[in-house]
């Protein structure tokens, strides 16, 4: 902010502008038409330009005025609001939340898990996706409140972590309603024919399935490897490849993508993970999402 202009000067230069001549505003703010008139002087000499000039028996914006008179209103208009945004935010704090999520963990499965706080009234909530190990170190550095994670934060001396279950699922195969009907009778096996998508290898369930795959003597076509889950899921229901997803989600899986269940994919299990930097957790919200 400017400390040298004079913002009492701006009023009255914004209430003459806006009653059209300096009688009016005098009348309006109950002063003398030449208390009002220096004012607007000492304004227009802290800017170094004229913003009014003579029209007829009243007075005209000059372009500088035109420029003074836009930045005028938005400064005015906000300071009015502000007793009422005052107001709300004192008559009702705000609980914030910051959480970070794994960028490998299922959307439909983070949308499950954050239910718990969803419903607080006063709830402002921060939700950033990124790399698990970015989230850990902002996660020490307390710029969030928890991680979401499909694996427990991994021991290190230097990062007082502490990982909280938060539940499990079932892993199952699914692919495109075209395809399901003759996968399923052959299945696991019916996987060998045709193009398959996977996670990367930054997902934790990534190691249980090729362990799965192998297991089964299978020789799978991969034809992608997504780290979002969310892509993953989108391309196999355009018919990309057949894909594994969370059993514990289905009932979301098949309302938003014509896909089908194959079979499930026995001895593969999907963990979700808070992690948080108490081990003793103090937060309202972080402590609505464990389970009791």
């Amino acid at each position: 902010m400017s400390q040298d202009l004079n913002y009492r000067h701006l009023y009255y230069f914004w209430v003459v502008a806006r009653e059209g001549g300096m009688a009016r505003a005098a009348e309006r703010l109950d002063m003398a038409v030449q208390t009002i008139s220096a004012q607007v002087r000492e304004l227009e000499k802290s800017l170094g330009h004229t913003l009014l000039k003579p029209a007829g028996r009243g007075l005209a914006l000059t372009e500088a005025g035109e420029v003074a008179l836009r930045q005028a209103e938005q400064i005015f208009q906000l300071g009015e609001a502000l007793p009422a945004l005052v107001r709300n935010a004192a008559g009702r704090p705000v609980v914030k939340l910051a959480v970070g999520v794994s960028d490998n963990l299922p959307k439909l499965v983070i949308h499950d898990l954050m239910q718990p706080v969803m419903t607080e009234p006063t709830l402002r909530l921060t939700l950033l996706v990124d790399e698990f190990e970015r989230l850990l170190a902002d996660l020490a550095l307390h710029k969030l409140d928890v991680v979401l994670a499909d694996r427990a934060a991994p021991p290190n001396p230097n990062l007082r972590l502490y990982s909280h279950a938060l539940g499990k699922s079932e892993v199952a195969w699914y692919a495109p309603k075209a395809w399901a009907p003759k996968l399923r009778k052959g299945f696991p096996h019916s996987l060998d024919e045709v193009p398959v998508l996977l996670p990367t290898a930054h997902a934790a369930v990534r190691a249980p399935l090729d362990h799965w795959i192998e297991r089964h003597g299978l020789h799978p076509e991969v034809v992608g490897e997504f780290e979002d889950n969310a892509l993953l899921k989108a391309f196999g229901a355009s018919g990309m490849g057949a894909f594994p997803a969370a059993l514990s989600v289905e009932d979301d899986l098949l309302a938003r993508y014509p896909v089908q269940r194959l079979g499930i994919c026995e001895g593969v299990t999907e963990h979700f993970w808070a992690i948080g930097t108490e081990k003793k957790v103090m937060h309202p919200l972080v402590l609505k999402l464990l389970p009791r």
